[in-house]
């Protein structure tokens, strides 16, 4: 397969369909607990890095309790960090002794993740970190934890930086060749120069191309995310990944063209597990997280941390229960879902989806009205054969827009297309209400 071409549009139509995911970051990290970047953060060397691979033992790890949970929170894709910048490998590596089979814990990590997910019918991905912290021949740049140490940056030179990047695609070519089918590939990720904004370590550093070459030979059908240095190709990715940040909408091309992109999230401020970090994002907060990504035509990724002994803390377990709680009467509303046709307005404090296959089109409602009326504009009223509260399928009564404010005074609306729809004064008892309106 030349490395020219993309995935297959059907594979990416599927992506796009299922619009929920989560992410997983697990690793020798989960030890200190307290961020995943611990060992860059306080530039602790290998050797006393050691001590959390020699402790490394999650024997409550159940790969199929994981997998229930995100199925349950309407999750329909994972992607599991199978190895993150710390360079630890959760899969027995023929090319390391860095690996889950040689801590105390002595089991591949990776091949029962992917039969637990599989079996519960979820897709799977994995991410695949570029930055190695642990590989001897990896040179120094401003996120290694020896960048400030004395004697590295003399032997820093002395590096074979070429011996890393055989490393890197003899452990892909692992990954993607002992493991059945893999839907997608997260690498991450190029580093800027702080300084000129340009890649300290670019596509050279990775032999990109031959990478998304390798990638694509030995899965045909998968995706590759937008992290090696490649996005001036047509082919050397297939989605965007901006990361802890909102789009402000669709994001699209210079001719006006939908671009598929997902932004990565988590529930607090860090990936990996962390004992003590308290800015967690509450249910309502990541319902809206939910809707406002699938309003503006993009998947949510959201990240779980799971402990040193391999379990989703309460926290976790608490937010995905309340984001399942929801999906479990919306999902329609989230599923083959996209942004809603151009002239359609959302109501103040709301975001519309739209499902183009169903024709229907969701208004979800970020704040309750206490008027007890909702006006929709950019869709006339002719369009609209029956509307429904989704939660309970109850249905709403709607009305042409009649009066508009105007000087202080209510004149007649001579806009054709907005519509008001009467809702009960008190708000559904869900986080946050949908109304479906079925359109001819």
């Amino acid at each position: 397969m030349s490395m020219k071409n993309k995935a297959p549009i059907e594979k990416l139509k599927t992506w796009q369909f299922n619009r929920f995911g989560m992410f997983i970051h697990w690793g020798l990290y989960s030890l200190p607990a307290r961020h995943e970047w611990v060992k860059s953060r306080e530039c602790i060397t290998t050797e006393k890095y050691q001590r959390y691979f020699n402790e490394f033992n999650p024997d409550l790890y159940n790969p199929d309790e994981w997998a229930s949970c995100a199925k349950n929170a309407g999750m329909k894709y994972v992607v599991l960090t199978a190895k993150h910048h710390e360079g630890f490998c959760l899969f027995d590596s023929k090319l390391t002794d860095y690996k889950s089979t040689n801590t105390p814990y002595g089991k591949d990590l990776l091949k029962p993740f992917v039969k637990a997910f599989r079996s519960a019918g979820i897709r799977v991905g994995l991410y695949y970190s570029l930055l190695d912290w642990h590989h001897p021949d990896y040179t120094l740049d401003h996120y290694h934890p020896m960048r400030n140490n004395p004697g590295f940056i003399k032997h820093n030179p002395s590096l074979d930086f070429s011996n890393y990047t055989k490393y890197l695609h003899g452990q892909v070519r692992e990954i993607l060749s002992n493991y059945g089918e893999i839907d997608m590939v997260f690498y991450d990720f190029t580093p800027l120069d702080p300084k000129t904004g340009k890649p300290e370590k670019g596509r050279d550093f990775w032999k990109s191309e031959e990478l998304v070459s390798l990638t694509r030979k030995l899965q045909p059908g998968i995706l590759i995310n937008d992290r090696l240095d490649l996005l001036d190709t047509s082919w050397g990715w297939d989605f965007r990944t901006p990361e802890q940040l909102m789009l402000p909408g669709p994001l699209k091309n210079k001719n006006g063209k939908l671009i598929p992109w997902e932004t990565c999230q988590t529930f607090s401020g860090s990936w990996g597990y962390h004992r003590d970090e308290d800015s967690w994002k509450s249910v309502p907060q990541l319902v809206r997280l939910l809707i406002d990504t699938v309003s503006k035509n993009g998947n949510l990724l959201l990240n779980i941390g799971p402990t040193a002994r391999g379990e989703f803390d309460s926290r976790a377990k608490e937010r995905l229960s309340g984001l399942g709680d929801w999906m479990k009467q919306h999902s329609r509303a989230i599923y083959g879902c996209t942004c809603a046709p151009v002239k359609a307005s959302a109501p103040q404090d709301s975001r519309l989806t739209y499902n183009p296959d169903t024709k229907r089109l969701y208004i979800h409602i970020f704040s309750w009205p206490p008027s007890g009326e909702i006006v929709l504009r950019g869709v006339s009223i002719e369009k609209i054969m029956y509307a429904q509260l989704l939660n309970d399928a109850s249905e709403i009564k709607f009305h042409k827009f009649k009066y508009w404010r105007e000087n202080d005074k209510f004149v007649e609306s001579s806009n054709s297309e907005a519509v008001t729809f009467r809702v009960p004064i008190k708000k559904p008892e869900v986080e946050v209400p949908v109304i479906e309106l079925v359109l001819k």
